[in-house]
């Protein structure tokens, strides 16, 4: 019956959108029609995902690419934009409800071991990386005729590109699979190490390229400017989380409707500020979760209720605005890139976690939730081609190639170890006092 319902409002909507404004233009309501069509159409095939074992996001995403600008054309290029309007939303509450699941209390006998393991992590992959594509510059489609300083950086630069995870999906993975325990955490705080560390790696290569190329400017403006994305991101967060904290206390009423307001003032405000919403947000969540606690289950519900439509268009949306023209025009160089990057971190793990001395299970099987990449990378080479017209237009092609291939990837492996990890639906179980969960999809 739901694949049924599912091939009849995929035909409604590729009627309606038909009948939708022509290319150029935008807003009608057949824009507004076909939203929500598919809306329904990508709950429906996440649905379908899961009956298979499969991660919803994953439907969510194969909805978006099929009937996206670039496959079956149902949705035109610019509903697929309108679609993105959930954005900066759904990372904020992304990361907001991974606040709320990391405890401190309950990480601290191995935080400093999951720092470790990060750090080795990082370092291994950015160093093999770099210079592998230093190597390789000769024949990489980017800038080959570049050498000596500026080789260096910007094959650093590219390095730095190319390790980024993605926060925002190993976050989804974990939500909507309802997942906590060990790996959950683990990955949670690799993820986070890594956005942070990778805030400042990326900023002092870009810094760098511009030196090679000799547009560098001086560097002290650019520690601050960094400081002030990374801590105040905390601090504004964490102030929000307060006041949140403090209504879900002392008034606890339309907390669902509070809860997307405070989602839009992480990334509304926190963006205007030249905050990170993705930092802000989890801060939020940090505070909520280890300094005020709510009681009682008003804050689960909450989640539930406001969560999933708006990560359902957020997938949706993500999937339609995949570039696979991109993919056909330097489809094998990406998949080359895409498979040295999966083997150096099942490698670089491997390594991480014995300096760290972490054994079992996580460990083991945390590399399969680090291999998403999503909207941290596109940011980056967005910056980056933004900066650099000249080459970063080739470079923007092949990370959008290599975010379409890890995507696609990622979501499938993460729900595959939180299964084998038997940690799957344990957020309905545990911590009942206080604890939240995701959507109930």
């Amino acid at each position: 019956m739901r694949l049924l319902a599912l091939v009849l409002i995929v035909a409604t909507t590729a009627l309606v959108t038909g009948r939708a404004p022509a290319p150029g233009q935008s807003g009608g309501p057949g824009t507004a029609l076909a939203i929500g069509f598919a809306l329904i159409a990508a709950s429906l095939t996440g649905e379908l995902f899961e009956r298979f074992r499969l991660p919803r996001i994953s439907g969510y995403l194969c909805f978006g690419v099929v009937c996206g600008p670039y496959a079956g054309a149902i949705l035109s290029p610019a509903m697929a934009r309108e679609m993105q309007v959930v954005n900066g939303l759904a990372i904020a509450l992304i990361a907001f409800i991974a606040g709320l699941e990391i405890n401190i209390v309950r990480l601290r006998p191995q935080l400093r071991a999951m720092l470790t393991m990060g750090g080795v992590m990082l370092a291994l992959m950015w160093v093999t990386l770099g210079a592998l594509f230093f190597v390789a510059w000769p024949w990489l489609p980017i800038a080959p005729e570049v050498e000596g300083l500026p080789r260096i950086a910007m094959a650093a630069l590219v390095a730095t590109v190319t390790v980024s995870f993605s926060p925002t999906v190993s976050i989804a993975v974990i939500t909507e699979s309802r997942a906590r325990g060990p790996l959950a955490e683990l990955v949670l705080a690799l993820v986070v190490l890594a956005d942070l560390m990778l805030i400042l790696l990326f900023t002092l290569s870009m810094e760098s390229v511009r030196f090679a190329l000799g547009s560098g400017q001086a560097g002290h403006g650019l520690l601050s400017g960094l400081a002030w994305e990374i801590f105040g991101s905390f601090a504004f967060g964490g102030i929000v989380g307060a006041c949140f904290a403090f209504y879900l206390r002392h008034v606890g009423r339309e907390v669902t409707v509070v809860l997307l307001g405070v989602a839009v003032v992480l990334s509304q405000v926190g963006s205007a500020l030249h905050f990170e919403p993705l930092l802000a947000a989890l801060g939020a969540g940090l505070v909520v979760e280890n300094i005020a606690p709510p009681e009682g289950d008003a804050l689960r519900l909450a989640v539930e209720r406001g969560a999933l439509p708006v990560l359902v268009l957020f997938f949706a949306a993500a999937g339609a605005n995949l570039h696979l023209g991109a993919l056909a025009t330097v489809g094998l160089l990406a998949v080359a890139i895409a498979a040295v990057r999966m083997a150096l971190i099942r490698g670089s793990a491997t390594i991480g976690a014995k300096v760290a001395g972490l054994t079992g299970q996580p460990p083991a099987l945390a590399w399969m939730g680090l291999v998403s990449q999503a909207g941290v990378t596109l940011g980056l080479a967005i910056l980056i081609n933004a900066e650099f017209p000249d080459w970063g237009g080739r470079l923007y092609a092949l990370i959008v190639s290599m975010i379409t291939l890890h995507e696609t990837i990622g979501p499938i492996l993460f729900r595959n170890a939180l299964a084998r990890a038997g940690e799957v639906g344990k957020m309905d179980v545990a911590e009942p006092t206080h604890g939240t969960t995701a959507p109930a999809q």
